[in-house]
């Protein structure tokens, strides 16, 4: 999983930052912001500020709960989608729970059934853009969630269509849809 820790020498918050990831079982990619000019103007005393699968996860302090959250859908996203053949129930109960929270990104289950989540955007091409990677994310995992498009807006669904359920694969794909979001 790629975990970069953005910092500064003699940063108080930083130490700490570094501390959390070493008790989480993380070795972060450190970068101090003095080494580059564009990284001094971009974070300047901002720091410390950690990005995970890409993203900017946390800046000053870190939220431990989230850190985990964010860890366990770092790597869910890294999983490939396996097929269902059928046969297997539906996750239900506690397992989704646990898979729910682990997901985080405000998906929701709905009715023990299906995820779904809204993404909104400014205007309708960059919704239909988003929609066309997911569309090819689904081919490349051979996954296919449903998917609502409207104007600054698109909407997706989750489930596995064989045992009319879910299945881990599901939240695999939402946790790499989430990471498509610009």
């Amino acid at each position: 999983m790629d975990v970069i820790l953005y910092s500064r020498r003699d940063c108080h918050l930083c130490d700490i930052a570094k501390q959390v990831l070493h008790d989480a079982g993380i070795t972060p990619a450190v970068v101090d912001v003095a080494s580059a000019p564009e990284l001094q103007r971009q974070y300047t005393n901002d720091v410390p500020v950690i990005f995970i699968g890409g993203r900017e996860a946390f800046r000053h302090r870190i939220n431990v709960s989230v850190l985990r959250r964010m860890i366990a859908s770092a790597s869910m996203a890294e999983e490939k989608c396996v097929p269902c053949k059928g046969g297997v129930p539906a996750l239900r109960g506690a397992e989704l729970a646990a898979l729910q929270r682990d997901l985080g990104g405000d998906w929701n289950v709905v009715e023990e059934h299906h995820l779904e989540k809204e993404f909104r955007f400014k205007d309708f091409a960059e919704a239909l853009a988003f929609t066309n990677r997911i569309g090819a994310l689904a081919e490349e995992q051979g996954h296919h969630p449903d998917l609502l498009l409207r104007w600054g807006k698109v909407r997706v669904m989750i489930w596995t269509h064989k045992i009319d359920g879910m299945t881990r694969s599901d939240f695999v794909l939402a946790a790499k849809i989430d990471r498509l979001r610009p």
